[in-house]
């Protein structure tokens, strides 16, 4: 099991960071949709139609997101760890993936800059400016 680290610096109040993590009307428009979402600890959620789902393990309003995520061809969960602090150009949100297989390496970390992460940041960029 392999570990992904990234990191981005968002143009936007962290405000606005965290609702698009956890709104599913913003998730919709940066393209994680159809999409069940809230920030409620042990709560349930889905991306992508359910191709993506798992549960909600923290929750620190316009902190942390942490969350058990799965796929179906994995047996176990991976964990995912969004962090976002303050900084004097926006936002800066950490990421870190945890327990990724080995084999779906290279395809997740592309993922999050490609699907996830990097069309969060246009978005929000786009609406701020």
């Amino acid at each position: 099991m392999k570990i992904i680290k990234q990191e981005y610096l968002i143009k936007a109040p962290i405000e606005a960071v965290w609702q698009a993590l956890i709104d599913p009307k913003i998730i919709s428009k940066w393209g994680g949709g159809p999409v069940k979402m809230n920030d409620k600890v042990g709560e349930k959620f889905e991306l992508w139609g359910g191709d993506i789902y798992g549960t909600n393990t923290k929750v620190i309003k316009n902190k942390k997101l942490e969350q058990d995520w799965y796929s179906d061809n994995w047996e176990k969960p991976s964990q995912v760890v969004f962090s976002l602090t303050r900084n004097n150009k926006g936002t800066k949100l950490e990421l870190i993936h945890k327990n990724v297989p080995e084999k779906d390496l290279s395809d997740i970390s592309d993922g999050w800059k490609t699907y996830y992460l990097g069309p969060l940041k246009e978005l929000l960029e786009l609406v701020m400016t």
